[in-house]
C-alpha cells in the first residue's frame, strides 16, 4: 500500500514565510467633529507683533516662537444665543433683538467655562474644569465661582479630552491661519468693528473666513480664553497656558465697537473673571488625539 508524505517546503521558503512582514495596522480613525467645530493642525508661528506694527501695544512682545504640538477642534463661530439658551436654559444677551445667530455676549468666564462643562457633559465627555463654590446660575448675571482646577494630569487644560477655552496661544494660532501680519485679511471684509456695525453685534459667519475657515476671529464680540494675563518673555515656547495665577484673564479678537488698533491678531486684553460686558463672548475648543 503507497504512503502518502506531507510535502515539506524547502528550508528557504520556510525562513521566507517567517520573514513575511506583518499587515500594517490601519492608522486610527479620526475623532469626528461635533458640527459647527473647525479642526486645527499643530504647528509652530511667531507670537505677539514686532515693534513696528502700527497700534501695537507693548504687551504684545516681544514676538517670541510658540509650538502647538497637538491639534484641537475650535468652533468655527462665537457661540451663539441659539447654542447658549439651548444648553444654559437662559440668554443673558443685551443684544437679544439681534437674534438667535447672534453671539451671546454678557457672559463672564466663569459663565463660559461653566458652559464648556456642560457641552462636554452633553457629548458624554469628561468635564476639563471642576468648578468649586459656585452661586447662583451660569447666564444669570451674577454666578461665579471660588476656585478653577482643571481635572487633566499635570492640570494642563490641553490634556483635558472634554471641551474647554482655547488658550491665549491656540486663540492666537488659530486666528493667523498661517499668516503673519496684523490681520488676517481686510478688515472691513472680516469683522464687525465700530467704522461698520451700527453700534451692534451681528449674526455670526456673515463676514469672510480666515483660511482655516474661521469666521469672526476679529470683531462682533471679543473672546474669552483660559490664560491669566501675563508677561511674554523672549524665548520659544511650547503648548503655553499662561501665568500660573493673576487678576485678569485674557480675552481676544475685538469686537462690534473696537477700533481698527483694537482688531489685529496679536492685540490682547485682560479683564477680571466675573466681568460681563455687551461685547465680550467665546467660543469653545476640544484637544484632539
Amino acid at each position: 500500500t503507497p504512503v502518502h508524505r506531507t510535502a515539506v517546503p524547502p528550508a528557504s521558503q520556510a525562513m521566507d514565510k517567517a520573514r513575511a512582514p506583518k499587515a500594517a495596522r490601519s492608522a486610527p480613525a479620526p475623532v469626528p467633529l461635533l458640527k459647527g467645530f473647525v479642526r486645527i493642525e499643530p504647528g509652530t508661528f511667531t507670537m505677539g507683533s514686532p515693534s513696528s506694527e502700527q497700534g501695537r501695544a507693548g504687551d504684545e512682545g516681544p514676538t517670541h516662537e510658540v509650538t502647538i504640538t497637538r491639534a484641537f477642534s475650535l468652533q468655527s463661530t462665537e457661540v451663539t444665543q441659539r447654542q447658549w439658551w439651548a444648553l444654559m436654559g437662559n440668554n443673558p444677551s443685551k443684544f437679544s433683538s439681534c437674534g438667535k445667530s447672534c453671539p451671546v455676549e454678557k457672559v463672564s468666564w466663569w459663565d463660559a467655562v461653566a458652559y464648556t462643562n456642560a457641552l462636554s457633559k452633553r457629548e458624554g465627555l469628561p468635564a476639563c474644569y471642576q468648578l468649586s463654590d459656585c452661586t447662583d446660575r451660569p447666564g444669570d448675571g451674577s454666578y461665579r465661582c471660588s476656585g478653577v482646577k482643571v481635572t487633566a494630569r499635570g492640570g494642563k487644560p490641553t490634556k483635558c479630552t472634554g471641551y474647554r477655552l482655547p488658550t491665549e496661544a491656540e486663540w492666537e494660532y488659530a486666528a493667523r491661519a498661517g499668516t503673519t501680519g496684523p490681520r488676517y485679511g481686510e478688515l472691513s471684509r472680516v469683522a464687525w468693528y465700530d467704522k461698520n456695525s451700527g453700534s451692534k453685534t451681528h449674526p455670526v459667519g456673515k463676514k469672510q473666513a480666515n483660511a482655516w475657515g474661521l469666521h469672526d476671529m476679529l470683531g462682533n464680540v471679543w473672546e474669552w480664553t483660559w490664560d491669566w494675563k501675563g508677561s511674554y518673555s523672549s524665548g520659544s515656547s511650547t503648548d503655553p497656558v499662561g501665568a500660573s495665577s493673576g487678576s485678569s484673564r485674557v480675552y481676544r479678537g475685538c469686537s462690534w465697537d473696537s477700533t481698527a488698533r483694537g482688531c489685529r491678531a496679536a492685540c490682547r486684553v485682560g479683564l477680571s473673571p466675573g466681568r460681563r460686558d455687551d461685547d465680550l463672548g467665546f467660543r469653545p475648543a476640544r484637544s484632539l488625539p
